[in-house]
């Protein structure tokens, strides 16, 4: 369904964005910002928008920590991070002090991690045809 304007909200939409609401505000945005070496885009007050691929991840005050991960009842969202090689990825949380678990599947990969408030997170090979960009794909081709 469209507006008046012709578009369909998918056409409207110019930024996509995660809010992420934490209670270790502090170490989840050393975390994100230093570890994981997001960007920041812009701060207020107990409000921090890091660059997160073509969208944003939102890091405010207002959620829940718990040590260890969380259970998909308390949070059932992963951030996945496609990356170009999961090992080497891994290797570099592993040498900033980040536990991680691999496992491997017949179709990849993964390294799983939490953040400092258990929000799962997951490293994913970037290769992988079903989550390449369209301008990957048209590169391979």
């Amino acid at each position: 369904m469209s507006s008046g304007t012709g578009e369909g909200l998918s056409e409207m939409i110019c930024t996509y964005g995660i809010i992420l609401g934490t209670e270790r505000y502090e170490a989840c945005l050393a975390f994100y910002r230093d570890v994981l070496e997001l960007p920041v885009w812009f701060e207020k007050e107990r409000l921090c928008c890091l660059r997160f691929g073509n969208g944003y991840l939102m890091i405010e005050t207002g959620g829940h920590a718990r040590d260890g991960r969380k259970s998909n009842a308390e949070n059932p969202t992963m951030l996945r991070f496609n990356v170009k090689d999961v090992d080497s990825a891994a290797d570099l949380l592993e040498a900033r002090g980040v536990p991680v678990r691999r496992k491997s599947f017949d179709w990849g990969l993964v390294a799983t991690f939490t953040d400092p408030d258990g929000n799962a997170c997951e490293l994913k090979n970037a290769e992988d045809p079903f989550f390449a960009r369209p301008s990957q794909t048209a590169e391979r081709q």
